[in-house]
């Protein structure tokens, strides 16, 4: 009789009871999840991840930022509130960097703009150029305005400035520097709001604006015409006297 001792081994081996020893586990891995490497080691150690795009999809390159400055329309009023002549759009567009037409379309926009937003100010085209202008309904404004400032006196170099536009008219203004051998553009603009001088055209040669004395200056000297002027010659330097000559000969 079979008592379970003989030393025949069994068909199968016994169940396995709780308090026996676990045989290791073995873990169920694919044998090709074993060849891939996890995600984000694609790379060699110490290379930055680079993120590829969709396939088919095309690389697009980043364009360098523009350098930082003024824009156009900006660079245009500041221009032209220094302007003392009209400036041409060639010019413009040689100091702002911009081509002619799109400098050109930027003012038409920017008189425009000056209409439709009622300013004290407009942008002319005239001469060739472009130029701020007040506008005709400040006219009695400015006018108080020039007025109320011309009972102070002129300095001295003004008066040299009023003397050579006098004796030398119609003159501009690079030749009234000229004359005096200093730059003369604030004692114009001064003589100009003061009403003392006016343009007078521009020159057919050089295209400079051209100035002479107003019939307002003929009556703060209290004389009737320009050739009532007194002869300076006796009182200039001798570099200034066939200057000036010259130019008392013209008025008379």
């Amino acid at each position: 009789m079979d008592n379970g001792l003989t030393g025949d081994k069994p068909d199968r081996e016994p169940e396995r009871l709780d308090g026996d020893s676990p045989e290791p586990y073995a873990l169920d891995i694919e044998p090709d999840a074993l060849d891939s490497e996890p995600d984000g080691l694609d790379s060699e150690p110490g290379e930055p991840d680079v993120e590829l795009g969709e396939p088919g999809e095309p690389d697009v390159e980043l364009e360098e930022p523009s350098a930082p400055g003024p824009g156009l329309r900006m660079s245009l009023e500041a221009v032209l509130l220094v302007a003392d002549e009209p400036v041409p759009t060639g010019s413009l567009a040689d100091v702002t960097g911009h081509s002619e037409a799109a400098v050109a379309a930027a003012l038409t926009d920017l008189a425009g703009e000056y209409t439709a937003q009622q300013r004290g100010f407009e942008l002319r085209e005239v001469a060739g150029g472009w130029r701020l202008y007040t506008r005709d309904e400040c006219a009695g404004v400015v006018e108080r305005f020039v007025t109320d400032g011309q009972e102070i006196r002129l300095t001295q170099a003004a008066l040299e400035t009023l003397a050579v536009v006098a004796y030398r008219q119609p003159v501009s203004r690079a030749r009234v520097s000229a004359v005096r051998g200093v730059n003369c553009d604030g004692v114009m603009r001064t003589l100009v709001l003061r009403g003392l001088v006016e343009e007078a055209g521009s020159d057919p040669e050089t295209g400079a604006i051209l100035f002479q004395t107003t019939g307002y200056f003929l009556e703060r000297l209290g004389l009737a015409r320009l050739s009532d002027l007194p002869d300076l010659t006796p009182f200039l330097p001798d570099h200034l006297d066939e200057e000036l000559d010259l130019g008392h000969d013209a008025v008379r």
